[in-house]
């Protein structure tokens, strides 16, 4: 080493230095890492650290670590480039670069949608609904077995109260929903009770649960009036009313009118009824709340209060003791007549009540409350039914189809006793009807009817009150019609 020294120092001085900077040059190249290594080796370190600290705590990196720091006994080494997750471009970038290569065409949510990162979606359960029909003989376990689900499903439905009281109940031609996961797993049941009342059923991890949803009903008054040009149930049709309306207004007015034989052509009659509404959808016909009808010059009113019953505007009970005719008819073929010619026999015999003609099995109701004193069969009268009001009234009821009491049965007014037919002696399904009092037959269509109690005296002030606004609206609705005619 001294020579080579003793050598640089004889050699010219320009020499020395260019010499001298080659040295230090080599020395620098053999003892300096480069950049990539020391950067390698750093990572090296702080991956082993990590390793080892991940080690000693028996799990895997701390999820707070960011993407571009790994930290080691409590300190955050920067991760090289070459490990760091690449960030997305944002949207100005996008743009930048879009415009040089010479598209200009994206527009914002193209831009949001290229520079938004890419997010796994969580997964999600996936639900469908199917509805099967009840078919004639179908139990819940047979509709459950068609719809893949298991005998341990039904039982444990059929655990639950509500479930219970109205599953087992299903009839043909009713609906229920089943709702399954992905799996094929039970997750829903769902049965409509009625139009406003639906059962749902539902299954989670703790087992299952039921409850009845109700909809929000809602009551609407509504106005109709016809004027009578042919018949009454004609002029009902035309006004808008239902079957089961024209059959309730001949109903309060049927102790005052005979619906098939005092009508006359230009009888008129208004209405004020309720429309019942759930959740803003028509859902059926309510009462009757008010109502007038002019038959053959004499008017007639109506008003229903709230203990159900129907009272003239004045408080006076529409309903009577008796019903003016026991069976909804279509027409009256032989009327009271005592010196009337048998249709059979060609004899001159009385015809002592009155003949209703119906179709075969319309129901038969009893005229006014009482007792059955009889109720039997022979060759003349076929199924009869008499009932004893009280010491001066008695009703007969003969040619029954079926009888639906028996003898020393006590019945309302009202109450169905059996059935239109054509038994015993007759040419023709009807029901003969015989109106007795004191023992001498009356004419059931003509007699004098007793009359029910009025309206309460606590109640009288309350109705007249109600009575006098919902006239006022009946009428204030017959005059907006009229006038738009």
């Amino acid at each position: 080493m001294g020579k080579i020294i003793t050598l640089l120092k004889l050699l010219p001085r320009l020499h020395q230095i260019v010499l001298s900077v080659l040295v230090m040059i080599t020395i620098g190249v053999i003892f300096l890492p480069s950049e990539d290594a020391e950067a390698s080796r750093n990572t090296k370190t702080a991956l082993s650290g990590k390793i080892r600290l991940g080690e000693q705590a028996g799990n895997g990196p701390s999820s707070e670590d960011s993407d571009n720091d790994i930290k080691t006994k409590g300190y955050a080494y920067p991760v090289p480039l070459a490990f760091r997750t690449p960030e997305p471009p944002s949207a100005d970038e996008i743009a930048r670069n879009t415009q040089e290569s010479g598209n200009l065409d994206l527009n914002d949510s193209a831009l949001t949608q290229v520079a938004a990162p890419a997010t796994a979606a969580p997964d999600e359960e996936n639900e469908t609904s199917e509805d099967f029909t009840v078919r004639s003989g179908d139990t819940l376990a047979a509709l459950f077995k068609r719809a893949g689900l298991s005998a341990r499903d039904v039982y444990e439905i059929t655990l639950l109260p509500k479930a219970k009281k109205n599953l087992l109940k299903i009839l043909p031609g009713e609906e229920i929903s089943i709702v399954k996961n992905d799996a094929g797993q039970l997750k829903r049941v769902v049965y409509h009770l009625d139009p406003i009342s639906t059962l749902k059923i539902c299954k989670d991890d703790k087992g299952y649960s039921e409850e009845i949803i109700k909809k929000t009903v809602e009551s609407r008054t509504k106005f109709a009036s016809a004027t009578i040009s042919s018949n009454f149930w004609n002029a009902g049709v035309g006004a808008g009313l239902t079957p089961n309306q024209i059959m309730q207004l001949a109903t309060i007015f049927g102790w005052d009118i005979d619906f098939a034989l005092d009508l006359r052509q230009g009888d008129n009659f208004a209405i004020l009824f309720e429309e019942e509404y759930a959740d803003g959808e028509f859902l059926r016909n309510g009462n009757i709340l008010a109502a007038e009808f002019y038959n053959q010059g004499d008017r007639y009113t109506a008003v229903r209060y709230k203990d159900g019953n129907y009272y003239s505007d004045e408080g006076r009970s529409m309903r009577k003791a008796f019903l003016r005719s026991p069976v909804d008819f279509k027409y009256v073929s032989s009327s009271f007549n005592p010196r009337r010619l048998h249709p059979v026999t060609g004899q001159v015999k009385a015809h002592r009540g009155v003949d209703y003609v119906a179709a075969v099995g319309t129901p038969i109701k009893a005229a006014g409350k009482g007792r059955v004193i009889k109720s039997g069969y022979n060759q003349y009268n076929g199924n009869y039914v008499f009932i004893k009001h009280n010491e001066t009234y008695t009703t007969k009821y003969l040619h029954l189809k079926k009888r639906k009491v028996k003898q020393g049965q006590t019945v309302k007014q009202g109450q169905i006793i059996g059935t239109l037919g054509s038994t015993g002696r007759v040419t023709g399904a009807h029901l003969h009807y015989e109106f007795i009092v004191n023992g001498v037959h009356r004419n059931p269509r003509t007699v004098k009817l007793p009359q029910s109690l009025p309206i309460d005296r606590k109640e009288k002030s309350s109705f007249l009150a109600l009575s006098k606004q919902l006239m006022a609206k009946l009428e204030q609705n017959k005059q907006v019609q009229l006038a738009s005619q």
